[in-house]
């Protein structure tokens, strides 16, 4: 195929024929791009569809098995990220990498590749911070930091290093919406300079705001490019997935009296000295509606939905009821028994288990509610393998879960797979009540259609749904009521009709205003 770029010898970077094999699985498949500076340019595709795999070897994190790399026309051999920074690549992963006992400029330090003293760092760092527009104190400690401004160390510590090409992976998934238009200002700073931008997102309408070009990846391979600002999200979304993605269907919900999950006045203590504090939330989700839960990050979510989950056990049982029964101290089996399903955030070795099969995986959350359709005999109980078989294809089928062979181990799907898979695996119990940390996160337009309906649909049938998400988009898609949580203060929730951004922000942000009508309540 021939180049996704129409700049020729301009290129910064460029790749030919660039191919990743593991065994005879080729992740990357012959990818020909190249990236001009001073152009943001996106790269797009499914889950699964060689995205990291492209920029791990691009940033010297893997090895191309074929194919060339050329930095200004001649071709470069980047075996290390130390390599890759050496020649002039940046990359500003999706997940941070920060010692929060340490401070920002200490942070910065262990990222360098030459030792430098740290006053001089701290200097640098807030010169940069204040020419960016990334503000940062350079002697914070990063636990006392939000993870706006943590993402801000990871750009800061990438600009240090001069990079001509900057590789960004879902930069915005943890920001608020003031944050993230910040956020866009200094990469049109940056663009304005000359320097290059490699955007990686699922997030199509920034894609379309502030990128100049996209390439996109299907199945390994460069299956087409454009000009994003002219095309639409679902456009742009047809041409990752192949074919028109089904928008979500109106969801016409209508909530019932009975309120089927709660919490009452929940005060929970920090577990851990980089956890956070729950104080005082009261929320209420009734029969047929979605309760949404915005926030930026590391604002309590965690430990809101380990409390509704029961992995954290409260000293008043009363303080988290589900169907009516008090539950703040039983086990998270015994709330499966009570009719409630739980999807955590952490898909990989929390939600499911890698090394085992997925028939496996679903026993590990059906064990106890479902004892009697899986297990037999008397005091030395016989697992029913047909039956858990019979379950998981059950699951793969409705939720259009992709993967290799009949039964294959659960790291074997690509992120957004499992996450459909985790998702099916709770709602073929059909749970009164669901609860459901980050539904979409990493996941591709197709794969978060699908799980957004679903969620819909359980709703429809008379459950009660109380959905954690950073993603505003799917926020205002499926929700029936919105509150924002942050610093482990729940807002009171409101008709996600009378909701706006603007002000879902700033209450993300910490500022809470009477006059608005936001001051904390009971969200019922």
């Amino acid at each position: 195929m021939a180049s996704s770029s129409s700049t020729g010898d301009a290129a910064l970077l460029s790749t030919e024929g660039l191919t990743k094999s593991f065994g005879s699985f080729k992740a990357c498949d012959g990818i020909d791009l190249s990236i001009a500076g001073g152009e943001i340019h996106a790269l797009l595709g499914e889950n699964g569809a060689g995205k990291s795999t492209l920029v791990k070897m691009l940033f010297g994190v893997l090895e191309p098995s074929a194919g060339a790399i050329r930095w200004r026309g001649d071709p470069v051999a980047i075996r290390s990220p130390a390599a890759a920074r050496r020649t002039g690549i940046g990359m500003v992963f999706q997940h941070f990498s920060l010692f929060e006992a340490l401070t920002v400029a200490e942070n910065i330090a262990l990222s360098l590749d030459d030792a430098v003293p740290i006053e001089r760092i701290a200097k640098e760092a807030a010169r940069l911070s204040r020419e960016y527009g990334l503000p940062l104190d350079p002697n914070a400690h990063v636990a006392d930091l939000s993870v706006g401004e943590r993402q801000r160390i990871e750009i800061v510590r990438t600009l240090l290093q001069k990079p001509e090409l900057i590789i960004l992976d879902e930069p915005t998934s943890v920001l608020t919406p003031q944050e993230a238009d910040r956020l866009f200002e200094t990469l049109e700073q940056l663009r304005g300079e000359g320097r290059a931008i490699l955007y990686i997102s699922h997030r199509l309408e920034e894609v379309r705001r502030i990128c100049d070009r996209a390439t996109v990846l299907r199945h390994g391979k460069v299956t087409g490019a454009c000009d994003p600002r002219r095309e639409t999200v679902g456009s742009l979304a047809g041409m990752m997935v192949g074919g028109e993605v089904e928008g979500i269907a109106d969801s016409g919900l209508s909530p019932g009296e009975a309120v089927l999950v709660e919490t009452r006045a929940l005060s929970v203590p920090a577990q851990t000295p980089f956890s956070i504090s729950l104080e005082d939330v009261t929320l209420a989700v009734r029969s047929g509606e979605i309760l949404a839960i915005a926030g930026v990050a590391g604002n309590g979510q965690s430990e809101l939905f380990d409390v509704l989950s029961g992995e954290t056990l409260v000293a008043d049982a009363a303080a988290v009821r589900i169907d009516g029964r008090d539950a703040g101290r039983l086990s998270i089996s015994a709330r499966r028994l009570l009719g409630a399903g739980f999807v955590p955030e952490e898909r990989n070795g929390h939600g499911a288990v890698g090394s085992l099969a997925l028939s496996q995986n679903v026993m590990l959350s059906r064990h106890a509610s479902d004892s009697r359709a899986y297990l037999a005999g008397g005091p030395v109980r016989m697992l029913k393998e047909g039956s858990v078989r019979e379950t998981a294809r059950r699951i793969v089928a409705a939720m259009d879960v992709r993967k290799s062979g009949e039964d294959p181990q659960a790291s074997s799907l690509s992120g957004g797979n499992l996450q459909k898979f985790i998702v099916g695996r709770e709602l073929d119990r059909k749970p009164r009540v669901l609860v459901v940390n980050q539904p979409t996160w990493g996941v591709d337009a197709g794969a978060a259609a699908r799980i957004r309906q679903a969620l819909i649909e359980r709703a429809r049938e008379g459950a009660a749904v109380l959905v954690i998400s950073q993603d505003l988009d799917e926020i205002f898609e499926i929700a029936t009521r919105i509150a924002v949580i942050s610093g482990g203060r729940l807002s009171k929730a409101e008709p996600s009709a009378t909701m706006t951004r603007e002000r879902i922000g700033r209450l993300m942000g910490g500022i809470q205003g009477v006059d608005e009508g936001t001051e904390l309540a009971d969200a019922s």
